[in-house]
């Protein structure tokens, strides 16, 4: 699929012979989305050239065509030395709106358009992030949701939101062993994205989503990039710019205002290792507290997916451990969440389908509105006679599964899977509650896993579809 970018002018209108005009630099660009306060309100400043005597800028705000109420011709900036800034407060989340512009005293008016004010989404992490879904039946762009593109230019957003090889920031080039990263353009770029059949995520999905629940225009900030690891994302490497992951991620981050609504991430698989997984936990949460200090938002949310299926048999062990770490950061930190797309289809041996994605925005969603618990949680673990009985919390309504229960599985104490459980049902009893029941003898030291290995077939879930996620928990 090819991207189809229309980019629209800054316009200049009756211009009279001896015209006083005003050229917009930088500051505001057409499909810009500004980052909403906490008063549903942005400020949008503008810089720019001016020509003529003029020493006030006049600023209104226009709305399908007409003025926005209380937002008419009033002075905004001002003008020295051949250049102007220009401020228009409290502009309401909303749009697209037209700012127009012009010199006191001037008839000559420059506009820029299709301006929104909404919330702003990092988009980071691995290939599950960058998307790797099928380019068929993606969902239709939106007049409300836009994306800051990785060539620093703001677009309407479609599927792919992730274009590597052109990227600004050097780090995505291509990667050649005997020269330097290759910045991919003209017509070798041109064929690439012709070729290109992959490349959905959840990104448009997600924001799509969100504007049908609450009306609030979206900014996306695609940064993620495949295959990388907890390494490459490292906060040390931020002195290096877009030649680093996480350098590059602050730049951008400061090229849309400095200010974003939150951090969608979705990583882990590359770090699913004997070496990388006890290193995970802990790369994470500084990874995050990072963030938060680097870009001077405190309170920066973080929503991400644990890692799911992977068609593969060997090695299990370090693939369960990563989620299980991922699990324990959900409540090592203020203001995270986690959800899981375990039980999700793929379109490829690891990567997310295109349609899963759909099911995995509304999942986020539920999340990033803060409006419903996280989904089931395990809380414990309790030997009942010939049945173990796992007990969860943050339930939205009510426990459930479409078909037979599964996905739980009981393992001794050295991790070994034990063939012993018959049934696995919501407990009659107690609404919170799995039971397990079994045959023979437990030994000591055993433990139940939900989500065993890389690509357990998995069903848990609540009354809002938030799924379970993979865990282990010792039986006491």
């Amino acid at each position: 699929m090819t991207r189809r970018t229309v980019f629209l002018p800054l316009l200049t209108l009756l211009v009279p012979a001896f015209g006083q005009s005003l050229q917009v630099t930088s500051g505001a660009a057409p499909h810009q989305v500004f980052q909403r306060s906490a008063g549903n309100t942005a400020a949008i400043r503008v810089e720019g050239t001016a020509q003529g005597a003029a020493k006030a800028v006049e600023a209104r705000i226009v709305a399908k065509g007409r003025v926005l109420q209380g937002f008419d011709w009033k002075q905004a900036g001002t003008v020295q030395g051949g250049r102007f800034t220009a401020e228009v407060a409290s502009v309401p989340a909303g749009g697209p709106y037209r700012l127009e512009l012009r010199a006191a005293g001037s008839q000559v008016v420059t506009a820029v358009d299709n301006l929104l004010v909404g919330d702003l989404w990092v988009l980071a992490g691995q290939s599950n992030m960058e998307g790797v879904g099928n380019l068929e039946d993606t969902p239709l762009p939106s007049a409300m949701v836009n994306s800051f593109d990785m060539t620093d230019t703001w677009v309407t957003a479609e599927d792919p939101l992730h274009r590597l090889p052109d990227a600004l920031d050097s780090f995505h080039w291509r990667r050649h062993p005997e020269k330097k990263n290759e910045r991919l353009a003209g017509e070798a770029l041109e064929k690439w994205i012709a070729a290109r059949k992959k490349g959905a995520g959840l990104g448009l999905p997600f924001a799509i989503e969100m504007v049908k629940r609450t009306g609030v225009p979206i900014g996306l900030v695609p940064c993620a990039h495949g295959g990388t690891s907890m390494d490459q994302w490292s906060p040390a490497l931020k002195e290096q710019g877009g030649a680093s992951l996480y350098g590059g991620m602050l730049r951008r981050i400061k090229s849309v205002g400095g200010r974003v609504a939150g951090v969608l991430w979705y990583q882990g698989e590359s770090d699913a290792s004997v070496k990388a997984a006890p290193l995970f936990k802990q790369k994470f949460i500084d990874l995050i507290n990072a963030t938060r200090a680097d870009t001077g938002l405190a309170n920066l949310p973080y929503y991400y997916i644990q890692i799911g299926r992977y068609i593969s048999l060997s090695n299990p062990e370090p693939w369960n451990a990563v989620q299980q770490a991922q699990l324990e950061v959900e409540t090592a930190l203020p203001n995270l969440g986690m959800t899981t797309c375990l039980d999700c289809d793929l379109d490829d041996g690891i990567h997310v389908g295109t349609d899963a994605f759909r099911l995995l925005a509304a999942r986020v969603a539920n999340l990033a509105q803060g409006k419903s618990k996280r989904g089931p949680r395990p809380v414990s673990a309790t030997l009942d006679g010939n049945s173990v009985l796992v007990k969860f919390s943050e339930i939205n309504g009510h426990l459930a599964h479409k078909g037979r229960l599964s996905g739980f599985t009981l393992h001794d104490a050295e991790g070994k899977q034990l063939e012993v459980v018959y049934r696995q049902r919501i407990s009659p009893k107690s609404p919170d509650t799995v039971e397990l029941l079994f045959g023979g003898k437990l030994p000591d030291g055993a433990k139940v896993f939900y989500g065993y290995g890389k690509d357990p077939y998995v069903n848990l879930e609540d009354s809002l579809r938030m799924s379970c996620p993979a865990f282990s928990l010792p039986v006491r």
